[in-house]
């Protein structure tokens, strides 16, 4: 990379080792690099790397109003993201010689692909990158079509995914949560079946990421009733596939340290400092909430996806995504975060039993004598049957679960009780789909500062 134009800028030929590299490059932010993005798309080259990038990934992590284009070269295409699949594959095996991944076939639940300004090169989900780009040898152990995972109208999709998949032998399945149950609840409506096991006797595996997956376990278990049922998550992004979780029974994911990717981790007291300083891989601590930097093979150099983890384990190295750097509640000193809400949301379903479909989070100002608070937008699979006590259960278990909230909560001083708007099945669908944002990598975000998710979800609820 060195000949490239960031190479010439930042001296690349002059960096001997980590502590060099950190010093001659500042850590970044998409922002920050959009516009050399934006010229490689147009067709430039030797930009961020050697010669030009004829794929880029559409990031729609979460329904921020603009989308990220992260560049996808055959480098970073073979040695990270096919690489860690495999890998998964392996683990797969680890736990279970007797799976039969390649006698069967797995669910892909893909995004879509089109041109850029009808030129060359082509955008889309990561996921679809690479089911075009898969290797021959792989597609026959795929369902649905290649043509059908890549349609860019979701509702058509789930249309035909439901159709083609339901009469296959599916042993293994990936996807985000909420996209996921939107298909198996519509093959069961054309089934019939109680459950999809009994759709899909062969069913063993299921990978989730992208969202914690705590609120949706209770309802995954009603798909898949055989408690010799596994689940495993993946820490999978549009900027690189970092983190599998090895071990069904170990918290955390193991940490790819070998894939492709250059890891590196800010603190939280430097995460609103204007040139933060990280530490590496070997200096981290459990229990820490990191900010994770990564450099990759496709020209992103010590880049913040946005994303914090805190370690599980040092030796191995194990990760668990807790959040975003963008997106937590701290309006009145409680700093939550998400993986608070995921985790007290999960608990108090197992209490007072219901099954979460989405949710969101946001802020309830101080207004003359009143106190702030929050309020949780839900949609709900199986509603409480008395949804005020179930407000009440999952204000004391965010209490247990963060002593900042529970600070901020002591004699209703400072925050009032959480409140819950529960809205109809449908509404977060909807919203998402007013905001063209439909698709299986997206996500709904699960907190904010401000209430500019909540009002419009509450306008989509009232319209």
């Amino acid at each position: 990379m060195r000949g490239t134009e960031i190479g010439r800028q930042f001296h690349f030929s002059e960096i001997k080792d980590s502590s060099s590299y950190a010093e001659a490059v500042p850590i970044t932010d998409y922002e920050t690099i959009q516009p050399s993005i934006e010229r490689m798309m147009d067709g430039e080259k030797d930009v961020l790397v050697n010669g030009r990038v004829k794929w880029f990934a559409k990031s729609s992590g979460t329904t921020s109003a603009r989308s990220k284009y992260i560049p996808v070269t055959t480098e970073f295409l073979y040695g990270n993201l096919i690489r860690s699949h495999w890998d998964a594959t392996s683990i797969i095996y680890q736990n279970d010689p007797e799976a039969e991944i390649f006698k069967k076939k797995s669910l892909i639940m893909g995004g879509s692909l089109s041109p850029y300004k009808d030129t060359d090169v082509m955008v889309g989900d990561i996921s679809a990158i690479m089911i075009d780009r898969m290797p021959s040898v792989g597609k026959p152990f795929y369902s649905p079509c290649f043509e059908t995972a890549l349609l860019e109208d979701w509702e058509e999709k789930i249309e035909k995914m439901s159709e083609e998949c339901m009469k296959e032998e599916i042993v293994m399945c990936g996807g985000v949560p909420t996209w996921t149950i939107v298909l198996f609840d519509r093959i069961l409506e054309k089934t019939g079946k109680k459950n999809i096991h009994e759709v899909w006797p062969s069913m063993k595996y299921y990978f989730h990421g992208g969202v914690g997956f705590g609120p949706y376990k209770e309802q995954f278990q009603k798909y898949f009733p055989d408690p010799s049922f596994k689940y495993f998550e993946v820490y999978n992004a549009s900027e690189g596939y970092f983190a599998i979780q090895d071990d069904p029974e170990a918290e955390g994911m193991l940490l790819l340290t070998d894939n492709g990717i250059y890891y590196e981790f800010i603190p939280p007291d430097q995460w609103t400092v204007e040139q933060p300083q990280a530490i590496p891989l070997s200096e981290v601590k459990m229990g820490v909430n990191y900010a994770i930097v990564i450099t990759n093979t496709a020209g992103l150099y010590r880049y913040t996806p946005g994303d914090t983890v805190q370690f599980t384990s040092i030796s191995p190295y194990r990760i668990m995504v807790t959040g975003r750097t963008k997106h937590f509640i701290n309006v009145f000193g409680e700093e939550v975060m998400v993986g608070n809400t995921d985790a007290c949301l999960s608990v108090t379903c197992k209490e007072v039993p219901a099954l979460v479909r989405d949710y969101t989070v946001g802020p309830v100002y101080m207004e003359k004598k009143k106190q702030g608070g929050h309020i949780w937008l839900i949609e709900f699979e199986k509603a409480p049957e008395d949804l005020s006590y179930f407000a009440a259960r999952l204000d004391s278990n965010l209490r247990k679960i963060n002593s900042d909230y529970d600070a901020k909560r002591s004699k209703d001083i400072a925050l009032r009780p959480l409140q819950i708007q529960q809205v109809p099945k449908g509404t977060f669908h909807r919203w998402l789909k007013s905001r063209g944002k439909i698709g299986g990598q997206t996500k709904v975000p699960r907190l904010s500062n401000d209430r500019h998710y909540v009002e419009e979800l509450l306008a989509i609820r009232d319209c």
